[in-house]
């Protein structure tokens, strides 16, 4: 079976890809800071290159070295914050969103780009990351270069619309899923536009990157109407922070923000196709990747951002074992190490499981010994402690899904 090194949401900040290559026995950065594979293994990055940090052009650039150099071996997924910048092209070309307040419009089109990452885009400093970067090139950095910047991107030939050429919205290998957001009831078989559930989890994925691959054709074509559902498929339904339709925008919780399973029909229709792992970013779940299971079944959320120490961890397949490293601050303060390797088919680790009382799911296990549990808590904070072996064991422990199905 495969070797897999898995990242994803690095979002334009370059620390993140180093520390997920420091000590990577399947990558690693060369001495001139690029990627190399290692040997047979795979490196599948899954999603979200952009956006929150001052080095998105070296990321991107750096992406694309990797896949060219291995083009076997490199996977490269579409995230969110990558597909929504197709929007650009036309929206600083004449057609601004419908919303944006007239007089931003009639400032220009740095103020237009500006207001445009910032409502729409959740990216409120993507632009001053922009002219930061530009100015460590020794590249013009005023306003106007920035916009352009952007827009050659996102030209034929730039390295956006590179990196998404060679993007896939989900992609197998195994018995391992990746897709950037999650597998859910209202996604899995169902491609944009198509009212056929498909059955085989496989035609499944051939028919989403054929979407996909189709719409980028049309992008580079300059057809807005041939890539217009790619974008809309990549969004958040109106008035929500998730789109339940979409593989990229997809969220695995539940309305209280707690980690969840994919609904039992979900995970029966993926292990009739020999599914029985999936792995997702997207969705920010504290300082480290979230293991969920039941059964045979195993799912990671491995977002890399908005957690309190936000560094790059290591997801790593070896076969049936998972590997986990990482680095959390409990709710004292104290900084400490998730090291631990897992295979799904192990019935007694509490690993992956949720505490009936309390809602704390057992997260990763401590290079020190003890468990990390972890509970999201009301406007986006969380409860992040270490408990002993004891502990753990004084916990009445489910599968973490829905209540609906619990």
């Amino acid at each position: 079976m495969a070797r897999i090194a898995y990242l994803s949401d690095v979002e334009g900040q370059w620390h993140k890809l180093e520390q997920f290559a420091r000590d990577n026995p399947f990558v690693r950065l060369d001495e001139r800071g690029e990627l190399e594979v290692l040997g047979d293994a795979a490196l599948v990055f899954g999603g979200d290159a952009v956006d929150r940090g001052p080095h998105a052009m070296r990321v991107i650039e750096t992406l694309l070295k990797a896949k060219r150099r291995f083009p076997d071996q490199v996977v490269l997924l579409a995230g969110n914050r990558d597909l929504n910048k197709l929007r650009l092209v036309r929206e600083l070309g004449g057609s601004p969103p419908a919303h944006a307040p007239r007089d931003v419009f009639e400032q220009g089109r740095p103020a237009l780009l500006g207001w445009i990452f910032a409502r729409t885009m959740g990216a409120p400093k993507a632009f001053e990351h922009r002219k930061q970067e530009l100015a460590a090139r020794g590249a013009p950095a005023d306003d106007e270069a920035v916009v352009a910047s952007f827009l050659a991107e996102l030209g034929p030939s730039g390295a956006l619309t590179e990196y998404l050429s060679h993007a896939r919205l989900a992609h197998r290998i195994d018995d391992v899923l990746f897709v950037h957001g999650s597998v859910t009831e209202a996604n899995v078989g169902i491609v944009p536009e198509s009212h056929e559930r498909t059955a085989s989890v496989d035609a499944w994925i051939e028919k989403l990157n054929a979407f996909h691959a189709s719409s980028m054709l049309a992008f580079t074509r300059g057809d807005a109407d041939g890539y217009r559902a790619l974008v809309d498929y990549q969004a958040p339904r109106p008035g929500r922070h998730e789109n339940p339709q979409s593989v990229v925008y997809g969220r695995p919780l539940d309305a209280g923000g707690q980690p969840r399973l994919p609904s039992r029909g979900v995970v029966e229709a993926l292990a009739r196709s020999g599914v029985q792992r999936v792995v997702v970013g997207h969705t920010p779940v504290g300082d480290c990747p979230a293991v969920l299971r039941d059964g045979d079944f195993t799912m990671i959320l491995a977002d890399n951002s908005y957690g309190r120490v936000e560094e790059g961890a290591q997801i790593l397949l070896d076969g049936d074992a998972m590997r986990v490293r990482g680095t959390t601050e409990l709710d004292s303060g104290e900084r400490v190490i998730v090291d631990h390797t897992f295979c799904s088919t192990d019935p007694e680790s509490p690993l992956g499981r949720l505490d009936v009382a309390s809602q704390r799911l057992v997260k990763g296990r401590l290079l020190q010994g003890d468990w990390l549990v972890y509970r999201p808590l009301p406007n986006r904070k969380l409860e992040q402690q270490s408990a002993s072996d004891g502990d753990i064991l004084r916990m009445t422990l489910v599968a973490p899904r829905s209540s609906v199905e619990a």
